[in-house]
C-alpha cells in the first residue's frame, strides 16, 4: 500500500512537467505539420494546437505590436508593455471548438476590445472590426457592436499564465460568447472598417456570426 501510495505521490509530482513537455513536443511539431494533423492531437489541458500555415514567427518583447488603424481618429501601435499598463479584465467561460472539444471553465486576462477602440476614437459610420494575425493569413471579424462585449479581449493570459507562442501568443483575441475559431491567434491588428469584412474560415463555408448555442447574443457579458 505505501508503494502503490508514493507510485501515486510521484505521478502528481511529475505530472505538471510531463504536461509541459508534451505541451512543448505539440507545439513544436505543429509548427512544420504542414498536414495539420497535430491538431488532432489533445494536450492534457484539452486544447488543440493548429495553424492554417506551416510556420508561424515568434514575437515577443522587443518585437511584438499590435496595430490599430482603419476609421479611426487616433491609429495606434501598442506594444505588451503598453497593453500590460491598460486596465485588465478577467473572463472565465468555456472554449468550445467546432471540431466538438470544450475546455471548460477557462480564465482569461486582457484589455477589453472596447476599451481599445476607444482609445483610438472609432469614427462614425464605423460597421465592423478586421483582425489580421502576424501568421500572415488568418484574419477574422466581428460587428461593432459584437466588438464592445465586455466578454470580448485582447488577451495576454490564459489559464493565469502568459498565452504561449502555441496558444496564440503572446496576444490572441478571445471571444468568449462564440466559437474558438472567433478568437484570432497571433494577432497582429485591428482595423475598423464600414461593413464586416469575411475572416479565413468564413470564407471557407463556416458562420460569419459564430455564435455558441448557449450564448446571450443580446447581452454585456458571458
Amino acid at each position: 500500500m505505501l508503494g502503490m501510495l508514493g507510485a501515486g505521490a510521484a505521478g502528481l509530482a511529475a505530472a505538471p512537467y510531463l504536461q509541459r513537455g508534451w505541451e512543448g513536443f505539440l507545439a513544436a511539431a505543429s509548427e512544420v505539420d504542414a498536414t495539420g494533423l497535430t491538431g488532432l492531437l489533445p494536450d492534457p489541458g484539452g486544447f488543440r494546437y493548429y495553424s492554417v500555415v506551416g510556420s508561424v514567427p515568434h514575437k515577443g518583447e522587443t518585437d511584438y505590436m499590435l496595430r490599430v488603424d482603419g476609421l479611426v481618429d487616433r491609429p495606434k501601435t501598442y506594444t505588451l508593455d503598453r497593453l500590460r499598463a491598460m486596465p485588465q479584465t478577467r473572463v472565465v467561460h468555456d472554449v468550445v471548438c467546432t471540431d466538438g472539444w470544450r475546455v471548460a471553465k477557462t480564465p482569461w486576462e486582457g484589455v477589453r476590445l472596447a476599451d481599445i477602440l476607444d482609445d483610438a476614437g472609432v469614427r462614425s459610420p464605423s460597421a465592423a472590426i478586421r483582425f489580421t494575425c502576424f501568421d500572415g493569413a488568418y484574419t477574422e471579424s466581428l460587428t461593432l457592436e459584437q466588438a464592445r462585449r465586455s466578454d470580448v479581449l485582447v488577451a495576454l493570459n490564459m489559464q493565469d499564465k502568459p498565452i504561449t507562442h502555441a496558444h496564440g501568443g503572446p496576444v490572441r483575441l478571445y471571444v468568449a460568447p462564440m466559437y474558438f475559431y472567433k478568437s484570432a491567434k497571433w494577432l497582429s491588428g485591428v482595423s475598423v472598417t464600414d461593413k464586416v469584412v469575411p475572416g479565413y474560415w468564413e470564407e471557407r463555408g463556416y458562420a460569419v456570426d459564430g455564435w455558441l448555442d448557449e450564448a446571450d447574443r443580446n447581452g454585456d457579458a458571458a
